[in-house]
């Protein structure tokens, strides 16, 4: 009785044996992967137009009636660097991609205007950028804020799972595609939502304690 399982091991090891192992090629490409990076905050003055003009720049932000003597502005910027390594298998018909993901974004550039009626070094200027510098925290502090929910939303899409698959030559042109009209713009929007913060710093009883500060300095140069 002892023979007969002896002879179901041997028999099933042959089978296991003489199986053939088929690889899948595309497994040699590198996993997918998403890295998400910060610009460089640069930060310029620009003191060349009077408070006139400034406030014509801010027409869509400022409270009607209001006279802008300072203003923080930041261009949102996005950019996506693609390397997608690629294998085309036998029959030179399909392809597989593994796509390697760099996004870049921040504000690109971010102006301080001054008005010129505020010489640099008075107390007025000095009072108009401290106010601005908050504008500028508030932007740096959001731009942190949203940076691992955009990093986790961009691997949930593009780094699960295996390579990409489709004909020769189309997936490259997929992949842009869907960042140009779906991820980028995403971004953007996500970006674009610390103006509610920068109008909270924008309030009356703090428009009316720059007015005031520095003896009545401002409200003098204004008249």
């Amino acid at each position: 009785m002892s023979s007969c399982p002896r002879k179901f091991v041997a028999v099933a090891l042959g089978f296991l044996a003489s199986a053939p192992v088929v690889a899948d090629e595309c497994d040699q490409l590198p996993p997918p992967s998403v890295t998400l990076r910060r610009l460089p905050e640069k930060l310029s003055v620009d003191t060349r137009y009077g408070y006139r003009e400034i406030t014509h720049l801010a027409a869509e932000i400022a409270r009607p009636g209001t006279r802008v003597l300072g203003l923080t502005r930041g261009t949102a910027t996005v950019r996506a660097e693609i390397r997608s390594p690629s294998f085309i298998e036998r029959s030179q018909r399909w392809e597989c991609t593994s796509p390697q993901l760099v996004v870049t974004y921040g504000h690109d550039p971010m102006t301080v205007y001054i008005a010129r009626e505020f010489p640099e070094k008075s107390c007025a200027y000095n009072e108009i950028y401290a106010h601005e510098l908050r504008h500028m925290k508030a932007y740096h502090y959001h731009l942190a804020a949203i940076e691992n929910d955009i990093a986790e939303t961009l691997r949930r899409r593009f780094a699960t799972g295996g390579a990409w698959r489709g004909p020769v030559g189309n997936t490259q042109a997929m992949l842009q595609r869907e960042l140009n009209d779906r991820w980028l713009p995403y971004i953007k929007r996500e970006i674009g939502k610390v103006e509610s913060t920068q109008a909270l710093i924008d309030s009356s009883d703090e428009y009316e304690r720059v007015a005031k500060s520095c003896n009545g300095e401002i409200r003098k140069r204004l008249k």
